[in-house]
């Protein structure tokens, strides 16, 4: 186990903080200073009670267990405790209000996602405290609850094989044609919608540095579409300094992204010619690790300084952890990453 990652800090302890994806979720963070109290981009005429007031404003907690370790501060952002259960919450509520803003969700419409579930939940969640329906495409390889409880919500599913962006029968592209073809529907396009990172710049980043008083050193987390570390990254960097803060990329087996940040060439040791497999993402996690730049990753790519890769096997190893020492009941997207700050 390696020491905390260093900054310029002069801070004699190192403070990582987290954010919580699915279960628990962590990764490290340092954020910006705001004079805005509730400021989630969401105009003051679309505000609303019930699920919509619910969302962020979540709690940090130390991992006492990876603290003393490590002889740091290391923290979680416990998005778990959004109603829906996820940072994705914070992505729907953004994107939703953002489409109603701009004209492209009317009352009586219907969302169409495609997603490995969390922001399936959220959406359908957001589509009954807003009116609308949701219709959710998902590959049929992710763990059955996310879709029994989708439906049980009122949302529709329809599950597909887990195949290339390219291909037309990928979650996305069928979720974005469904949509073309219903004069009510909306595509939400998590991957590319620029609301998902503003969700993270203007909601999740600002209550980090409120929670913290700016005194962190680094953030650690893992993407999948990439909006909740390139908009924290952004913030980080942007009001603490680009100095000041280390952001790390928290990778599961499959991904291609670390090496990106490494090498700046998109590529993963799969891929090479004689050893690509059909669905290269063979691994326990579930929603992180992309073969492909999204508009959001890239959107923060000026912001992030390194990345790590971690096994099934360190990740797992690190949920039981968690568990036995922190009583931390957290899955596998929220292990990986303290398994990554563990290897920074």
């Amino acid at each position: 186990m390696s020491n905390c990652p260093a900054s310029s800090s002069s801070a004699a302890t190192k403070a990582f903080i987290g954010v919580a994806i699915g279960c628990l979720g962590v990764a490290a963070f340092t954020m910006a200073r705001s004079k805005r109290r509730h400021s989630e981009g969401v105009s003051a005429r679309s505000a609303r009670g019930g699920w919509w007031a619910l969302v962020g404003n979540t709690p940090l907690i130390r991992i006492d267990s990876i603290s003393e370790l490590l002889g740091c501060e290391v923290y979680a952002k416990c998005e778990f405790v959004n109603p829906g259960g996820s940072v994705k919450d914070r992505v729907a509520k953004m994107i939703v209000a953002d489409a109603e803003e701009q004209g492209l969700l009317k009352p009586g419409g219907t969302i169409y996602e495609g997603t490995s579930g969390s922001t399936g939940i959220s959406l359908t969640m957001a589509g009954l405290c807003r009116g609308y329906k949701t219709v959710i495409f998902m590959p049929d390889d992710q763990a059955k609850e996310k879709s029994e409880l989708i439906e049980t919500l009122g949302g529709e599913v329809h599950l597909c094989r887990p195949v290339s962006i390219v291909d037309p029968e990928h979650m996305c592209k069928l979720a974005e044609k469904a949509a073309d073809e219903d004069p009510g529907g909306f595509y939400a396009d998590q991957f590319e919608n620029e609301s998902n990172f503003r969700a993270h710049f203007l909601g999740t980043g600002k209550e980090i540095v409120e929670q913290t008083k700016g005194k962190v050193d680094a953030f650690v987390t893992a993407a999948g579409t990439g909006g909740t570390l390139a908009g924290t990254a952004a913030r980080l960097k942007t009001e603490i300094g680009e100095d000041r803060v280390t952001v790390v990329l928290a990778d599961p087996p499959g991904s291609a992204l670390a090496r990106r940040i490494e090498t700046g060439v998109l590529f993963n040791e799969r891929d090479r010619e004689g050893y690509r497999v059909k669905h290269p993402f063979d691994t326990v996690t579930e929603g992180i690790g992309l073969g492909r730049l999204t508009h959001n990753f890239t959107l923060g790519l000026p912001f992030i300084d390194h990345a790590v890769s971690v096994s099934d096997a360190e990740a797992v190893r690190m949920s039981r952890w968690l568990l036995r020492k922190d009583g931390l009941f957290v899955g596998s997207s929220a292990s990986l990453n303290v398994a990554a700050i563990v290897k920074a």
